[in-house]
């Protein structure tokens, strides 16, 4: 789907995050409440974007530590409704950035768009002396508007990361994103977009019309445990969950990820209580807990490999793996 000559707007849609926090004192960076501010009053508080035509849109006001499905479900939905829209070029959503790469892949997984879909946040509350966020709201409907440019990104401190590929990497830091290996998309310059390497190109709008409609019908997500797999390990955690979903089968482990050391080796422990997981019937997948590299597949291991996905990502992809058929 090729963007119209008329499409010249740009959609912000507001779902809360520090971008939109709060704190009493302006030097209090960290003890602020996210999700205070709307997205009107933050885009009202960056000038320059006055010269855009822009619609803009509260779809929730969260801490995204707490973002869900019911969020997930309520934000794909006006995305979808935007990026069909002729007139607008594309969408910008402001988050919070503790789980925002694990929303940007539920939206590149899910909806593959022909636009861009920029998520875009801040590491200071509204309220600091020095605050983030309007920058990196800025930089982010510069590349939202860019010519040619489509897929699902992450703008913050004027780099541009891929949807695979980024991860939160520091606490604290202003730029506390990376993309790993693959490194960065490109960045923003005095509001001018320059790419380092080629950009994600989707010929159509190539959303998956059976996932999207299982995800929409879900009251929630199937249930997938992420553990961690280190020195002194044992399957008490897995074995507990088993038990908690023959008392409740409402709350019956469906999946693990597990977060293996180096290339996504088990610690025996583990290992034993996984296997006894999965003749239950639950899938697991491995990935790594390294920061840096990827889990290569091993004809000795008998697990599955999540590949590139990191660990956050890779529990949402079994998730979303494991929702019945729509």
């Amino acid at each position: 789907m090729q963007q119209s000559n008329r499409a010249t707007r740009i959609a912000i849609l507001g779902t809360g995050g520090t971008i939109a926090g709060r704190a009493a004192a302006a030097s209090d960076h960290v003890g602020y409440v996210a999700g205070q501010v709307s997205v009107q009053d933050l885009v009202a508080a960056v000038p320059p974007l006055a010269q855009w035509p822009l619609e803009v849109e509260q779809v929730a006001q969260v801490d995204s530590k707490d973002m869900g499905l019911a969020v997930w479900q309520r934000l794909l939905s006006r995305v979808r409704a935007q990026l069909a829209r002729e007139d607008i070029r594309g969408v910008v959503i402001t988050h919070g950035t503790d789980t925002i790469e694990e929303t940007a892949f539920l939206l590149h997984t899910l909806l593959r768009p022909a636009k861009p879909v920029v998520l875009t946040c801040a590491m200071r509350p509204a309220t600091a002396l020095v605050p983030d966020g309007p920058q990196n709201l800025l930089d982010a409907v510069a590349v939202a508007s860019a010519p040619a440019l489509a897929g699902v990104v992450v703008v913050c401190a004027g780099q541009i990361h891929a949807a695979l590929h980024v991860s939160k990497v520091h606490t604290y830091r202003t730029d506390a994103f990376d993309s790993g290996d693959a490194g960065p998309l490109g960045c923003v310059e005095a509001g001018v977009v320059r790419g380092f390497q080629p950009w994600p190109v989707f010929a159509d709008a190539g959303q998956r019309a059976d996932r999207l409609a299982a995800f929409f019908q879900a009251q929630a997500l199937p249930r997938v445990a992420w553990i961690t797999s280190h020195a002194d390990a044992d399957g008490d955690v897995v074995r507990g969950l088993l038990a908690l979903g023959l008392q409740d089968p409402a709350r019956r482990l469906q999946g693990v990820l597990v977060a293996g050391t180096g290339n996504g080796t088990l610690h025996a422990g583990l290992l034993a209580a996984l296997q006894e997981a999965r003749a239950q019937g639950v899938r697991v997948l491995r990935a790594t807990r390294c920061a840096r590299g990827q889990v290569i597949a091993d004809a000795s291991q008998a697990w599955p490999e999540a590949a590139a996905l990191p660990a956050a990502k890779a529990r949402l992809a079994l998730a979303l793996d494991l929702l019945p058929a729509g």
